[in-house]
């Protein structure tokens, strides 16, 4: 304790304060030597950015004076002189001043350190958007090209041969893919075929079933998908076990309206199917499948199944435009086969129709004119039997033109004034005859407000009243006939789907025959106006009859912008006939509206009158004479055209000439006649004596200069009203 005690002095030398100086140096370097890695050991965990600079230099001046001091500080161990402890206490501060100014910056710094190190942050997670960004534009740009490659494609070709194969090509190329691959779902639709591939022109057929977890896999969503290298569907690579095989990539194609879609003898699907294309990359890099990548292709596969769908319905239409000229060559020949067939029997219709009344001329003519001699009783009655027979011929022909025109359209109506009350009087005349015979009275009634005088086409209209009152004088055995005529109300009963609006220039006429006779089934109404048709109830009664009566009183009611029907309880109850037809009300005078007819014609005198007559036909030349001979005629016959142009003279006053032989020769004959003479008043009236009812006729004997024209076959009377309304006024053509 006591020597304790002595070496305690009170005052410190010089020497001693250095050392103590010495001493608290070194421990301020030892703290910042040891602080100061510490430190930055934080700041280099925390951030791998520094900018300071000037820090650096200022830490390597501090590591410099340490090391400095550290040198220095060598030679005090030993003897030094006062300049080292001098050098050594100043090296010793200014480190100490370096260190703790080093260290007290480094605290300041680190706050704004740190807030670079979030700056760090933001700017890598602004390239990373980037870096997406780019990626995304990438891949618009490669799906931009691809999409204009296929659009090519479809303005090109639209063929699915073209666009698959040029698919996997630009794939291949673009990705840099080692193989790529289509599978194609087979007939069954229970297996997958490989159908193409990038690097075999012809694939080897290869099936794998639809069913396996990986396609199930693939066809479940519409993203690509990685499979891997050795799924069933990707092993197309050769083996090699230097490399590990490329990352593999699968994705689905709709195959839209895939209608008779066949490429490798691929059936024809109706339901929606999918195609799976397989992308692999190569085996020999370290490459991986990116997001844009994968994206891609997803856009492409999506871009195949529409131009795929384009091409199917490219092809649906082609087909159908092949069907369609195929319709269209079958309608054109069915259309110049009917047209053949119309002509061939509108042929066979003239020919006949000229050939049949030129014998009818002959007996009519012949009858008519034998029923104006004296004939015993039974005599009598067999020529009238002949001439009601040869008019019920000559109708039945009549019947087979109208019905003719009126399917072909040509029939048109004749419009003219005439009297209403006088049309159905005639019609009971020509009708009471055989009603008589029959035992069958008929009666009339006509409306108070009945027009007597109007507008339409009497000959269509009085064939109409003869064809039903005349059938129900046929069906009838027993009972009575009545014929009534009105006009017709909004209010009358009538089939639901016609409707009656008058007007003030025209009316609708009703006209209703009710029989008593065996009546008809309901049901086998409809067949009553089809043409040559007759029900089991009317054939029973073997009363005969062409069965077109009612089938043309239809098309010309339908012609007139009427209707018919029929009404009937039932068989043994008798039936109605009821028709509206349309008809326009006259203004003229019940004077005005009576045709002029020569009086007393049957005692008119043409005794004297010169008459050449020219018909090819002998036996009809021979009739026609005998007519006019018993009229008074001098009558005069050849049997040519050139023969009638030699003799015809301005003594003759009527040339009556046939001109139903083909061609236009016997037209032209007319014009000859009109320039042998000049003058009208000296050249013979022109009258064609012709067996065709058409309308062309009638157009060209007016068009040659014709002054009328007499349809065959000819009475007596005919005759006889012929040469008087001719002489009179000097034309006829009423006669058609």
């Amino acid at each position: 304790m006591m020597e304790v005690c002595n070496c305690i002095e009170p005052q410190w030398p010089a020497d001693e304060l250095l050392m103590k100086y010495q001493y608290i140096s070194d421990f301020f370097i030892a703290v910042a030597y040891f602080s100061i890695p510490l430190e930055l050991i934080y700041f280099v965990k925390k951030s791998a950015v520094f900018p300071y600079r000037w820090v650096l230099v200022q830490f390597g001046a501090f590591i410099v004076l340490c090391g400095a001091t550290h040198l220095i500080n060598l030679w005090t161990f030993t003897t030094h002189s006062r300049t080292v402890a001098l050098v050594m206490t100043t090296a010793k501060v200014l480190t100490a001043v370096v260190s703790c100014a080093t260290a007290l910056m480094l605290v300041h710094i680190i706050p704004d350190l740190l807030s670079v190190k979030t700056r760090e942050l933001f700017l890598k997670n602004k390239a990373a958007e980037l870096d997406r960004e780019m990626g995304l534009i990438r891949t618009q740009e490669e799906t931009g090209r691809h999409v204009r490659m296929l659009t090519h494609e479809i303005r090109s070709t639209l063929d699915r041969h073209t666009i698959l194969k040029t698919t996997l090509v630009e794939l291949g190329r673009t990705l840099a893919l080692e193989e790529c691959a289509l599978w194609m779902p087979t007939r069954t639709g229970l297996e997958l075929q490989l159908s193409y591939t990038l690097r075999q022109q012809h694939p080897v057929e290869y099936t794998v079933p639809i069913h396996l977890p990986v396609i199930n896999q693939v066809f479940g969503t519409s993203r690509a998908v990685k499979i891997s290298p050795n799924s069933p569907v990707a092993r197309l690579r050769p083996v090699s076990g230097k490399y590990l095989l490329g990352e593999v990539v699968a994705v689905r194609v709709p195959l839209l309206h895939l209608s008779n879609f066949q490429i490798n003898d691929w059936p024809e699907l109706s339901t929606k199917r999918y195609a799976l294309m397989v992308l692999m990359l190569p085996s020999d890099s370290a490459r991986q499948w990116h997001v844009h990548e994968m994206e891609l292709v997803e856009v492409v596969a999506d871009q195949v199944a529409v131009a795929l769908s384009h091409a199917a319905i490219l092809e649906e239409s082609m087909r159908a435009r092949d069907l369609l000229m195929e319709q269209n060559v079958a309608l054109d020949i069915a259309r110049r086969e009917a047209e053949t067939a119309i002509r061939a029997r509108n042929d066979f219709l003239a020919v006949m129709n000229h050939e049949m009344r030129t014998p009818m001329h002959a007996i009519i003519a012949l009858s008519s004119l034998l029923q104006e001699t004296e004939l015993t009783p039974e005599q009598r009655l067999m020529v009238e039997t002949v001439l009601k027979s040869s008019s019920l011929l000559a109708t039945l022909m009549n019947d087979v033109l109208d019905l003719s025109r009126l399917e072909d359209g040509s029939l048109q109506l004749e419009l003219g004034t005439f009297n209403l009350h006088t049309l159905f009087r005639e019609v009971l005349s020509l009708i009471k005859p055989i009603a008589v015979v029959k035992k069958l009275p008929i009666t009339l009634n006509l409306a108070p407000d009945l027009p007597e005088f109007v507008v339409g086409d009497e000959k269509r209209l009085m064939q109409i009243i003869l064809n039903i009152v005349g059938n129900a004088v046929k069906f009838s055995k027993q009972g009575s006939i009545s014929v009534t005529a009105l006009v017709t109300k909004s209010d009358n009963r009538a089939p639901p789907d016609f409707f009656v609006v008058p007007t003030g220039s025209h009316f609708y006429l009703r006209v209703k025959v009710k029989d008593m006779g065996a009546g008809i089934n309901p049901q086998d109404i409809p067949k009553l106006f089809t043409k040559f048709a007759q029900t089991q109830s009317l054939a029973t009664r073997s009363s005969g009859g062409s069965g077109l009566g009612l089938a043309i009183s239809k098309r010309f009611v339908n012609l007139m912008e009427g209707n018919i029907w029929i009404e009937s309880d039932g068989v043994g109850k008798g039936c109605t006939a009821i028709f509206d037809v349309k008809l326009g009300i006259s203004n003229e005078s019940k004077q005005s509206g009576i045709p002029k007819v020569p009086a007393n014609p049957q005692h008119a005198n043409f005794a004297g009158l010169k008459v050449l007559v020219m018909d090819e036909n002998g036996v009809s030349r021979m009739v026609t004479k005998g007519l006019l001979i018993h009229l008074g005629c001098e009558v005069t016959m050849v049997s040519s055209s050139e023969e009638c142009l030699r003799v015809v003279s301005h003594e003759h006053k009527v040339v009556f000439m046939d001109v139903c032989t083909p061609g236009v020769e016997n037209y032209q004959i007319a014009l000859r006649i009109h320039e042998k003479f000049t003058k009208r008043h000296q050249r013979p009236l022109l009258v064609a004596l012709t067996g065709n009812t058409d309308k062309s006729t009638k157009e060209k004997c007016m068009s040659f200069g014709l002054d009328g024209v007499l349809l065959k076959p000819v009475s007596l009377d005919n005759m006889r009203n012929v040469l008087s309304d001719l002489l009179e006024h000097r034309v006829l053509y009423e006669a058609m």
